[in-house]
């Protein structure tokens, strides 16, 4: 289960690309507070505290907002703007949540074990979803989905139907979407592929009936 985390944050009265840019200079990071029915709120927060937490996964995790030295909130982290160039991370928007509410998140997909079909047979291991969307309490929320994958054999795969979840959790990404999969490599594929093809060319097309004489027009000799 991830762990709850705190994040120290304060009001932003200044709001704009300028007034964001002025805020990053003095190593804060501009973000917004929103949910709950109330007004969205312009807030600030170190950009040090904000990677601290990333670090021990805030991505996924309860984290407890606290302003002038009380506790005001409590949020879930919805989305990091990062910049195309730096790529450090530009502006924040937090969700205002409940310890026990409800919520739907996106939980990192990780897979577990070698696949005997990789480690016998040459395959390939392919994580087509490296996230997954579910439903549970806000407080309970795992920081990744494990999935062991070390029975998988070539042209087997795992959906997210037979995924187990933690308790009180439910799978919101569509039940027959493959999470992971192990296929051939590309040279057994292509080594496939030429045995059909060969196995395609020695076969000669059957011949279902006979066709018909043709009848010579009337008054023609025979």
């Amino acid at each position: 289960m991830a762990q709850q985390l705190n994040l120290t944050i304060e009001r932003r009265d200044g709001v704009g690309t300028t007034q964001a840019r002025a805020l990053r200079k003095t190593g804060k990071i501009p973000g917004i507070l929103y949910g709950h029915g109330s007004d969205a709120q312009a807030i600030a927060f170190a950009r040090r505290a904000l990677d601290e937490i990333l670090h021990r996964g805030a991505r996924t995790s309860l984290i407890t907002l606290t302003m002038d030295g009380k506790r005001v909130d409590t949020a879930l982290l919805r989305e990091v703007q990062v910049d195309p160039i730096s790529r450090r991370i530009v502006h924040v928007d937090l969700q205002r949540v409940s310890a026990d509410e409800t919520v739907q998140a996106k939980l990192p997909v990780v897979a577990v074990g070698t696949p005997v079909g990789v480690r016998d047979s040459g395959g390939v291991m392919d994580v087509v979803l490296h996230e997954l969307e579910v439903e549970g309490p806000a407080n309970k929320l795992p920081d990744r989905i494990e999935i062991d994958v070390a029975e998988l054999g070539i042209h087997q795969h795992v959906t997210a139907a037979e995924i187990k979840l933690p308790e009180g959790f439910k799978m919101i990404t569509p039940a027959d979407a493959t999470v992971v999969a192990v296929e051939p490599s590309k040279t057994e594929r292509l080594l496939e592929e030429a045995a059909v093809s060969a196995v395609t060319e020695q076969v000669e097309p059957e011949i279902v009936g006979k066709p018909p004489e043709e009848t010579p027009p009337e008054g023609a000799p025979e």
